[in-house]
């Protein structure tokens, strides 16, 4: 989201991005103890009891075999932190917090997720070919960073995509982008944490690709149905489609998203309410979601996300990255009298265009946020109060009686 989030800034100032993702070779199997706990003490100030802890944690751990019913002899693990546990992704970052000030040297914008590094600057289309030089370079420091660190940058794994308007990505010439001496072609459209995006930021792609996903899992549940009781049903749907169609992937960059886009998630949502509830094709779907199932329609799921995401920047408990991005209008000498400071509002910076800058969550927080009630803007709420008071709102307003009845399939 927050990278997503300045390429949709930077596309609304009229700017094209350079979007580079890394790939590591078996990163996290290639963490050396040694250096791991030194930067822990030298850089994040762990000592004591607490690095013991964590030698403890890392060393004295084996490995072997087993193939047929034999095993072969045990040998000690002097690499690598755990993949399956808690503590594995968090030390590996701190392994590679180098990576960022490599980066923020370049000038360069980088964001990490485990192994996982995203690395992209933003320029002018004329400027193109100086802002891929930048980051090409940026490249080559952090793989002689990662050579001396025991990491190893697999070039022909890497990719790029510039993204931003029609009109301007037209406007980029062919720009050779070589790592490791290794040419690589931009991609029209990449896959980053799980989510497709593609060069133009319309998330078709995306949506086709999680539709297509969710239709098969009902197509498989369809043919048990008969063998299955209600319940179980309804647990099987929600397991493999309506939390993939909007709870756990990222649907909070659909926002603002052309309606064509969310209304395809919105068919899969109605055909697993069918299936659950047995509704037929040629009945409305509405009251089915509604009264039986008490399911939001994907459009008010996103602001739900997004609102509940405000909330945590607004109580400081968001990641450090989205701090800056809720500013109420209270705080703001100028305004702090007017009636909107009263209501807990937030600022909503302003756009150049309806396209790219509304939908970026700078924008999208404050404009989600101003639209909710009073009450639920209130510095007393709790976060449990503030979650079912919000889908409340957003129900009674999906559902509401000028709503028109959803008809499609």
């Amino acid at each position: 989201m927050k990278v997503l989030s300045d390429i949709l800034e930077a596309a609304d100032a009229r700017k094209v991005t350079l979007l580079g993702l890394l790939d590591l070779s078996a990163a996290f199997d290639t963490v050396d103890h040694t250096i791991l706990l030194q930067r822990l003490k030298t850089s994040f100030g762990v000592d004591g009891t607490v690095l013991e802890w964590f030698k403890s944690f890392l060393t004295g751990r084996t490995q072997a075999v087993g193939f047929q019913g034999s095993t072969s002899s045990y040998s000690p693990l002097r690499f690598g932190v755990p993949q399956g546990s808690v503590l594995g992704p968090l030390l590996f970052l701190l392994y590679t917090a180098d990576i960022a000030v490599v980066a923020q040297r370049h000038g360069v914008a980088v964001h990490s997720y485990a192994d996982d590094t995203q690395l992209y600057t933003s320029c002018s289309a004329a400027d193109g070919s100086t802002s891929a030089a930048r980051l090409l370079l940026c490249i080559d420091d952090i793989d002689c960073w990662m050579s001396s660190n025991r990491l190893k940058l697999n070039a022909d794994k890497t990719q790029f995509m510039w993204l931003g308007s029609p009109q301007q990505l037209r406007k980029v010439g062919h720009i050779r982008l070589t790592v490791g001496g290794v040419d690589l072609l931009p991609l029209d459209c990449v896959r980053d944490l799980g989510v497709t995006i593609d060069s133009q930021l319309t998330m078709k792609q995306y949506v086709d690709i999680v539709a297509r996903s969710c239709f098969f899992q009902l197509r498989q549940l369809r043919s048990v149905r008969r063998s299955l009781p209600a319940d179980a049903l309804h647990t099987l749907v929600h397991a493999f489609v309506v939390s993939i169609c909007i709870e756990d992937n990222c649907n909070v960059a659909l926002y603002g998203a052309a309606a064509y886009v969310t209304r395809r998630l919105q068919t899969v949502l109605h055909a697993a309410a069918r299936l659950i509830t047995g509704t037929r094709l040629n009945e409305h779907i509405t009251p089915t979601l509604r009264d039986t199932l008490h399911w939001l329609p994907v459009v008010q799921r996103i602001d739900y996300k997004i609102a509940m995401m405000a909330f945590n920047c607004i109580r400081g408990t968001c990641p450090a990255y989205f701090r800056d991005i809720c500013c109420p209008v209270a705080t703001v000498d100028a305004r702090a009298r007017l009636r909107s400071a009263d209501h807990g509002d937030l600022i909503v910076p302003r756009s150049n265009g309806k396209m790219y800058g509304p939908r970026s969550f700078r924008t999208s927080a404050p404009v989600t946020w101003n639209k909710l009630p009073v009450y639920l803007r209130s510095k007393d709420i709790s976060r449990e109060q503030f979650a079912r008071g919000l889908k409340t709102c957003l129900f009674a307003r999906a559902y509401s009686p000028e709503a028109p009845p959803v008809t499609y399939a």
